[in-house]
């Protein structure tokens, strides 16, 4: 059977006990109404039997009550979840893990790379994932951790021969979906900074846990097939970070005691799940025979592994014990002088009993459990996962001006970037405190030094990076340095500059050339910088085209200017789950980076509901750390070329003419904002409580003060989505009707960038639908703006068939026949729900009195799309 009709089995069975649910509750009634929508919202290919279908659709919807309405919304929106979990189980069974690394593995050799140059290759590895909670999950954790639990069902039911086995797996199958229908979706509040954190921690604890060690040892396997070498334990191939509790960039939410609360929390888990892995350990290692230095640590035990495993976790215990009482507001019993905080300590007891296993002939149990739980150790760290700190440039300015002032050594913000200079490496250079012990920080910049004092009081296996965000000079990174110095912090914390709107992106290069000039600069880094580019932003502010084009060059050039200077550069990747924010499929993006610019090391934000579709369940996960693995090393040793200076000449003609049609209709266009808050629930989104952070920096109403979650969230909903591909047929055609057609062609063919552009706008446009952009026009915007909606469709049609041009005519997604499939596939579950949505807004921004089910409806129509439509923010 094929994949795509395992998955409708899959698919059909779900939907068949969602079913019985919906029956058993509201009876034949509903549920005979729900599958007649159902039939009705099928299309084919004929338009003309569409507009009919819509147009049964529509009456029949009109027909339901406000009594049938959320029941009916319900139903469609749970059926996508359904359908998505099939999905992504299907998906872990394509042959990445099994393919992959073997068919890169031998290219490397067929391109005379030696045995042991692969290996010393795959142990310089450094991938490091980055976990941020956006406004695009909207699944609650419960349902998360139902919906993780029906996908281990599925796998039984698929691999289970018995019919005991089937029977059972089926009724517990049956059992979790019944739980869910008669679980309420929608939060009840809008989450904390903390409660964002505990569900990303979830993810780690019921999923990363366990595949990691089984990603790496997938990994070592194909590894000594190919070269007779093992991975080291000495190092860490994969590492783990996150920004939920961390970021407080517009974020008013996350304040320092949220920070401080989430620190903890990460350490207590972490603690919990150690404890639980020696344990197993502890139970294993039961042998005597010891080497003499595992010996002389534990004197004369009579098992000496569980000896030394017995103090263990005795530190882990007291960790848990000390901050589960700070955690509930108390005092601890015991000072936190004697805490194991640093990974080293844990580290170093385990690898005494790996090297005394090894010295003792017991190799086998060593690269048992023991392994892997090291290999745990180096990827999470005691603190389970690394926060980052984000704050805006701005911010530092304003503590630095008031510390400034209150000395009397001046006005910073009238300073020139010199003179800050000047100041700050003086600062950072003298050894007596900036500020007098009785200094009082005001309101305004309160909590900004608390961070800054938090950080100076937590360890290294808590805090991982600074990011600084709107950074734009030499002083705003210095600033930051100078405030961690002056609080506490006793080690060279990265600080990393983050690049994220155009300007930023094209004067990044000179702004870091700037930087190393500074010879105290380039001691504190010791040759390592790591930068981070905005793709978000910076989209929002330039559009897909022209943005994606200045994220190259400043990769390109800071990658050259690092080679010059001799620093390793780790290029930080801010990408979202959605294209409109840079999110494309893992392998495209990493071998579409600039040659030269990974060079064995990857640092990426997962972001939203991206992280429970790659890394939810195990077997996912895995596959999803090999491709990222095997990405990475080819992207180093078979880099994709350097662009010709014909293709560089298209992309600025492109970058230029997308540029300025994508702002002349964003900024210049007065009938934008009003067009923008019509079509879209842009305006109703605040009332769905999906994350901590506001979707608005302000309370301007205009797009740049808008963040770019919601800005490509809200054009998903009526599906035009319109970020993506604004600006590109005016870019696109502008180039062939100068008879450059070929060029873009072969740019497709040999060029790995611009063929991940192409690829992404084809999937894009496989998910956009103008009938239903059309009803929500009709429905919700005033005729007055109908012609400004006609010319953006126009727009979008000829974007479509440039594309289609340059692709040799091809239909959309040839290559991609199962994302292909499925887009279409969950069509027709989310098309009743878009006509839904636009008659319940309508209703709510028309009446005066409005029922509470309808108001949960509408809710329940964003999110059933959003899951329908996948990678929404």
């Amino acid at each position: 059977m094929k994949d795509h009709d395992q998955l409708r089995v899959s698919v059909h069975l779900m939907g068949s006990l969602l079913g019985q649910a919906i029956k058993t509750q509201y009876g034949s009634s509903i549920f005979d109404r729900i599958e007649k929508i159902r039939q009705l919202s099928k299309t084919t290919p004929d338009n003309q039997n569409i507009l009919a279908k819509q147009t049964s659709l529509l009456d029949f919807l009109n027909d339901l009550d406000n009594k049938e309405i959320l029941p009916v919304t319900r139903a469609f929106s749970q059926f996508l979840n359904l359908s998505n979990i099939a999905e992504q189980y299907h998906e872990a069974y394509h042959p990445v893990d099994n393919t992959l690394l073997d068919d890169l593995f031998m290219r490397l050799k067929s391109k005379d790379f030696s045995k042991k140059q692969i290996y010393e290759a795959v142990e310089k590895l450094n991938i490091e994932l980055v976990l941020t909670a956006h406004p695009t999950e909207i699944t609650r954790r419960t349902l998360i951790q139902k919906y993780i639990a029906m996908t281990d069902c599925l796998d039984h039911i698929q691999t289970n021969k018995s019919d005991e086995d089937y029977l059972s797996s089926n009724d517990r199958l049956k059992e979790l979906i019944w739980q869910s229908w008669h679980t309420n979706e929608m939060r009840e509040s809008r989450p904390t900074p903390l409660d964002e954190a505990k569900w990303g921690i979830a993810t780690i604890e019921e999923s990363l846990w366990k595949a990691v060690p089984c990603f790496i040892r997938e990994l070592d396997k194909k590894l000594f097939e190919h070269t007779g070498y093992r991975l080291s334990n000495q190092n860490s191939i994969i590492q783990f970070a996150s920004w939920m509790g961390g970021d407080r960039d517009g974020n008013p939410n996350v304040t320092t005691p949220e920070t401080k609360k989430t620190l903890l929390f990460n350490r207590w888990i972490g603690s919990t799940l150690y404890l639980k892995d020696l344990d197993r350990l502890s139970a294993e290692l039961s042998m005597n025979h010891c080497n003499e230095a595992l010996q002389k640590k534990v004197t004369s035990a009579f098992e000496p592994y569980r000896a030394l495993l017995s103090t263990l976790k005795t530190k882990l215990e007291h960790i848990k014990s000390h901050t589960n009482e700070l955690l509930l507001g108390q005092i601890p019993a015991s000072n936190d002088f004697n805490l194991m905080l640093e990974d080293q300590e844990l580290l170093e007891s385990l690898q005494l009993c790996f090297d005394s296993l090894c010295d003792t002939g017991l190799e086998v149990i060593a690269n048992g459990l023991l392994l892997d739980i090291m290999r745990r150790v180096r990827s999470f760290g005691l603190g389970l996962v690394r926060l980052d700190i984000r704050q805006e440039s701005s911010k530092h300015t304003l503590a630095l001006s008031e510390i400034i002032h209150y000395l009397e050594l001046g006005d910073y913000n009238a300073w020139s970037e010199k003179e800050k200079q000047q100041f700050l490496l003086a600062e950072l250079t003298n050894k007596r405190p900036l500020l007098p012990t009785h200094w009082v920080a005001s309101e305004a910049i309160h909590d900004i030094i608390e961070t800054f004092k938090l950080i100076g009081a937590s360890s290294k296996s808590q805090v991982s990076h600074y990011i600084i965000s709107m950074a734009k000079q030499p002083s705003d990174v210095l600033a930051v340095i100078l405030l961690l110095k002056e609080f506490g912090c006793h080690w060279n914390l990265s600080v990393v500059p983050l690049f994220e709107t155009l300007d930023d992106l094209n004067n990044a290069c000179q702004s870091m050339e700037k930087l190393f000039a500074l010879d105290w600069y380039q001691s504190y880094i010791d040759h390592q910088q790591v930068v981070m580019i905005g793709y978000s932003d910076s989209a929002k502010d330039a559009g897909q085209l022209a943005a994606s084009w200045a994220q190259y060059r400043t990769m390109e050039s800071l990658t050259a200017l690092c080679q010059q200077k001799n620093i390793q550069l780790t290029l930080f990747h801010g990408r979202g789950g959605t294209v409109g924010r840079g999110g494309l499929p893992a392998r495209d993006a990493i071998l579409s980076q600039p040659p030269g610019s990974v060079d064995y090391r990857l640092r990426v934000t997962e972001q939203g509901e991206m992280i429970r579709s790659k890394y939810g369940f195990s077997k996912i996960a895995i596959n999803n750390l090999l491709l990222y693995s095997a990405a990475t090393l080819e992207a180093t040793l078979i880099p994709p070329p350097t662009p010709q200076a014909l293709w560089r000449d298209v992309m600025d003609q492109l970058s230029a003419v997308s540029l300025k049609a994508y702002r002349d209709t964003v900024n210049h266009n007065d009938d934008f904002i009003a067009y923008f808050t019509a079509i879209t629930p842009e305006r109703e989104l605040g009332q769905l409580l999906m994350g901590s952070r506001p979707a608005r920096r302000n309370q301007s109403s205009s797009i740049k003060n808008l963040r770019a979650i919601p800005w490509i969230f809200a054009w998903n909903q009526c599906r035009l989505m319109l970020p993506v591909w604004l600006g590109a047929s005016q870019a696109f055609n502008d180039v062939i009707e100068q008879g450059k057609l070929p060029i873009l062609q072969s740019m497709v063919s040999e060029w790995p960038f611009f063929k991940a552009r192409i690829e992404m706008l084809e999937m894009v446009f496989l998910k956009v639908d103008q009938n239903i952009a059309r009803h929500y026009e009709q429905v919700l915007v005033p005729e007055s703006l109908h012609a400004f909606g006609d010319k953006l469709r126009d727009d979008l049609t000829e974007a479509i068939q440039a594309v289609m041009v340059i692709n040799h005519k091809q239909p959309l997604m040839v290559c991609r026949e199962w994302e292909k499939k499925a887009i279409q596939f969950r069509n027709a579950y989310v098309y009743p729900l878009h006509l839904l949505q636009a008659e319940l807004l309508k209703r709510l921004r028309t009446s005066e009195q409005i029922s509470p089910n309808i108001t949960l409806a509408m809710m329940m129509t964003i999110a059933g799309i959003a899951a329908g439509i996948r990678n929404t923010g």
